[in-house]
């Protein structure tokens, strides 16, 4: 990147690399010196927390507003009941009204801690796409926003050609997607004067799709910038592990295991990861990534708590911290740490066997995967070995609670209700 931008937020966007491309960076950047810049990105409510995955966009729109801009969470109450094609092997399942109402209550409570609502200058804005796209008449809109649209270029877009290059149905519902996706960039400029939509790399033609549309429609400029696709250092998709999705919900994905996730960071990542998900200085994120040996475990920590303090608050970033130091160095419990709590009617008489606790405690998918853990001496009951596949626990046996583990950094409790 040879550009040096005037504005701080390009400064910003490109020095900490959450810049992937922008259609025009001098226009974007000397846009974002002469006043206010309204910017957006979308999230379909597909389910009730964003993950990890989201949370390099959440942190743009946070940097956008810390620099002086205002943004604008777009809720997909409306494209949610289309669903995205983009780089899927099949069709979303559709979710009822509720379902989505429900889900946008859910992601609602992430971005609050992120983004400031209420301040008197710029403050971020709360939107959802329903607002103008239920209303829509279909023949008007084929006519007015449909006849810009090639169908020749929308083939050629990678989200589309991937799935038909594979003969995999995309149905019109979802070829549609794109065109709402478009006309959404088109009515936020008309009625907030947004000029800037974010998005993943993968977004790129969507957010194309509105630049053109809204020149075309209403002849205004307006930009796109993306952010690079996230994977970690070992080819694996950013936000999600061998235990499914890293909520950012505390009800989804405990503070505790959310502050493991970021302590157990690959060496390779430590710095990267500072830079997009924490606010420390670029120096100070470079120093903690440079170290090496056991000096990069300290770096870590740093990472896991900053990243908690900002998605759960301080307290929930020391408590996690101080149940780690508790479960690791020490060899205790910990207070924090997952529990699953059993009814003593959920014992019987000769109690539960303890490949089932290593699943409903969620250290194993599956009752073949916590045998299997137990058979390559994987597995540990209050610290010390567990070699019993046939164990069976009873009441006196969980008078107190029981920690289990898998490998070293898994842990959980198991008790009496």
């Amino acid at each position: 990147m040879t550009y040096h931008p005037k504005s701080d937020f390009m400064r910003v966007m490109i020095e900490r690399g959450f810049l992937a491309d922008c259609t025009d960076y001098q226009g974007l950047d000397e846009a974002l010196t002469k006043g206010v810049v309204p910017g957006y990105i979308g999230f379909d409510a597909t389910a009730k927390s964003l993950h990890v995955g989201s949370l390099i966009q959440i942190m743009m729109l946070r940097w956008l507003q810390k620099t002086g801009h205002q943004p604008i969470t777009l809720m997909g109450g409306g494209t949610t009941k289309v669903g995205d094609p983009s780089f899927r092997a099949d069709e979303r399942p559709l979710l009822t009204p509720e379902q989505i109402d429900d889900n946008i209550a859910g992601i609602k409570q992430v971005f609050a801690k992120y983004l400031d609502y209420d301040r008197a200058e710029a403050p971020a804005l709360m939107l959802n796409n329903a607002e103008w796209l239920d209303g829509l008449n279909y023949l008007e809109f084929l006519r007015d926003i449909g006849r810009h649209f090639s169908v020749n270029r929308m083939l050629s877009f990678e989200s589309v050609k991937s799935r038909l290059d594979r003969e995999q149905s995309l149905s019109f519902l979802e070829f549609n997607y794109m065109i709402l996706q478009a006309y959404d960039f088109l009515e936020l400029n008309r009625r907030y004067g947004c000029l800037v939509q974010f998005g993943g790399s993968d977004q790129w033609g969507n957010i194309v799709n509105g630049i053109d549309l809204t020149r075309r429609v209403i002849d205004k400029q307006i930009f796109g910038l993306t952010s690079p696709l996230l994977t970690t250092s070992d080819g694996k998709k950013m936000g999600k592990t061998a235990e499914g999705a890293i909520w950012l919900n505390a009800d989804m994905r405990s503070p505790y295991e959310f502050w493991q996730f970021w302590r157990n960071t690959t060496d390779a990542d430590v710095g990267r990861f500072l830079k997009l998900y924490t606010e420390l200085p670029l120096e100070e994120c470079e120093r903690l990534g440079a170290l090496s040996g056991s000096e990069i475990n300290a770096a870590k920590i740093i990472l896991a708590n900053e990243v908690t303090t900002l998605c759960h608050g301080a307290e929930a970033a020391a408590a996690a911290e101080a149940t780690a130091r508790e479960v690791f160095e020490k060899g205790g419990v910990g207070d924090d740490l997952p529990t699953l709590e059993l009814s003593p009617d959920e014992l019987g008489g000769e109690g539960i066997s303890i490949v089932q606790l290593i699943v409903r405690a969620g250290l194993a998918k599956s009752g073949k995967e916590a045998k299997r853990l137990i058979a390559e001496n994987g597995a540990r009951i209050d610290d010390a070995p567990l070699t019993d596949a046939g164990l069976m626990l009873d009441a006196a046996a969980l008078a107190s609670p029981v920690k289990l583990s898998a490998g070293k950094k898994r842990h959980a409790l198991v008790k009496l209700a």
